[in-house]
């Protein structure tokens, strides 16, 4: 099944976004000798979990009291952030995903041209764009790759200077085979990828692709063909970044729930029970993509599913 990688959630079902300054934006956590910081872009509530998941709906949410009020409303609606991270490893500077971006035309009305302080909060956290030296994309969706460029005099150039952009090859054939397709946005190719490919900056990688001693890449298939988690291990310490592999902490409880963006929903379910499965037991962090404040956490077995515990 092809990526419908279809905007009506953001049109339909998110409350309006707010600057990341109106929260606790940037955290900090260690894992072993790495420091992984996180920066919030948006913060934003779902009204209705059926613009997010094909299956379900409010009492559904309801049924894991334990995600609210961090994850969910009483009401059950669920809350989600849009965030990147930092890896801080040695002199390394690793940026992981880089959420929308501001300035960009986009269908979906709650990412058409954004103007948010995501570029300044990366500042104040201490990650001027020119000390990042590696830009990381687990995968080429666009609220992923939108901070890769920015617009300076009418053009789109790289953000990040001075920083090697990591995408798996797998990926971008996949996203050049959506040309054509309805219903698919892919704007971002013009404005997030293109400049980034044309400014010699790209380096295509495999799944499994090992940027520094403790980094790696974890190949999670399914949401799309290419996807990764990046895996951070530092003195026997673990922690896992995921991606679009568990969108929300529901499908830690619901790991069977379809989203509407995934490309192979069999596959993906699959990965994230066999992620789920690995990582139960403080086996590593988890830092969900999207997840709300408190953004990391552990995966607890729970009977036949798990839950996510902060």
């Amino acid at each position: 099944m092809r990526d419908r990688y279809c905007v009506s959630f953001l049109q339909s079902h998110i409350d309006r976004p707010v600057s990341s300054m109106a929260i606790e934006h940037i955290k900090r956590w260690m894992v072993g000798d790495v420091e992984i910081t996180r920066i919030v872009e948006i913060n934003a509530a779902a009204r209705d979990i059926s613009g997010l998941f094909m299956d379900g709906d409010a009492s559904l949410v309801q049924r894991h009291p334990w995600l609210s009020p961090n994850y969910a409303t009483a009401d059950g609606r669920i809350l989600m952030s849009f965030q990147a991270f930092v890896l801080t490893c040695g002199k390394r500077r690793i940026l992981v995903d880089t959420c929308v971006g501001n300035d960009k035309p986009r269908r979906a009305p709650h990412y058409h041209m954004l103007q948010t302080s995501f570029l300044q909060d990366l500042v104040a956290a201490g990650f001027p764009p020119e000390s990042i030296d590696t830009v990381l994309c687990t995968h080429l969706h666009l609220d992923h790759v939108g901070w890769n460029t920015r617009l300076v005099a009418g053009r789109w150039v790289p953000t990040f200077p001075n920083a090697r952009y990591l995408l798996s090859k797998r990926e971008w054939d996949y996203l050049l085979s959506l040309d054509n397709v309805p219903n698919v946005e892919r704007n971002h190719l013009s404005d997030s990828l293109q400049p980034v490919l044309d400014a010699g900056l790209v380096d295509f990688v495999d799944s499994d692709h090992r940027i520094s001693e403790s980094v790696c890449l974890e190949p999670t298939p399914g949401h799309t063909p290419g996807h990764v988690s990046v895996h951070i291990a530092s003195r026997a310490q673990h922690a896992v970044i995921t991606g679009d592999l568990i969108h929300h902490p529901l499908q830690c409880a619901e790991p069977a729930l379809r989203t509407k963006f995934c490309a192979d929903h069999d596959l993906a379910q699959r990965t994230r029970r066999e992620f789920l499965a690995r990582y139960q037991d403080q086996r590593a962090l988890v830092f969900g993509s999207h997840f709300c404040d408190p953004t990391a956490g552990w995966i607890v077995r729970d009977g036949d599913n798990w839950k996510f515990s902060a």
